[in-house]
């Protein structure tokens, strides 16, 4: 029997049951809170983006050479309803799914996984450490400097926006905006003066 809508508690668990690296967590975080201020934006379930965005790279930690081929495996095995499993194993989308995304959440979700990233890398630069006081011109500064988190691949954030026709600049702000409501969580909440 499949579960209806799983719930954030439901994903917590999971969540944590699979991954115990705290950088891990902190990206889960930083992804369903992305995922929730977008949604919450465009009229969108919030419930439902944001507990995709906290599992969405479930195998990562144990089995990162089958990443999103596990995560399936594991959701399905939770009875997670197949339309929360096809949009988290979308993200993967050219690296390691052959899962292209469609819906909105899903194309929302391919786009800003990496793009926290990146806000990350900024934020921990700063002399704030902290995402609160971040331009999206501070990022759009780094985005241009190949060598900065170099881990990051800009060609899938800017697929992403692409897909979802909007321009780079606009997904920067949002992820900001989400980052910025989940900053105690994710540890960037830094030495700023609100």
């Amino acid at each position: 029997m499949k579960k209806s809508n799983p719930t954030r508690n439901d994903a917590l668990k999971l969540l944590h049951d699979y991954n115990e690296t705290d950088s891990l967590r902190k990206h889960a975080y930083a992804v369903e809170g992305v995922m929730r201020y977008i949604a919450r934006k465009r009229g969108e379930d919030e419930e439902k983006w944001g507990v995709i965005g906290l599992v969405h790279d479930l195998d990562y930690e144990r089995h990162p050479d089958q990443h999103c081929t596990k995560t399936r495996e594991i959701l399905e095995k939770e009875n997670w309803p197949e339309e929360y499993v096809r949009a988290v194993v979308s993200h993967g989308w050219g690296i390691c799914s052959e899962v292209e995304p469609h819906t909105v959440l899903e194309k929302t979700l391919y786009a800003i996984d990496e793009l926290t990233g990146l806000v990350s890398a900024n934020a921990l630069i700063r002399p704030s450490k902290s995402v609160m006081d971040m331009t999206v011109k501070s990022v759009k500064k780094k985005w241009k400097t190949p060598t900065f988190a170099a881990g990051v691949d800009r060609s899938i954030i800017q697929k992403g926006a692409d897909m979802l026709g909007l321009d780079v600049s606009e997904l920067i702000e949002d992820t900001i905006m989400g980052m910025r409501e989940v900053a105690d969580a994710i540890g960037l909440k830094g030495d700023v003066n609100e």
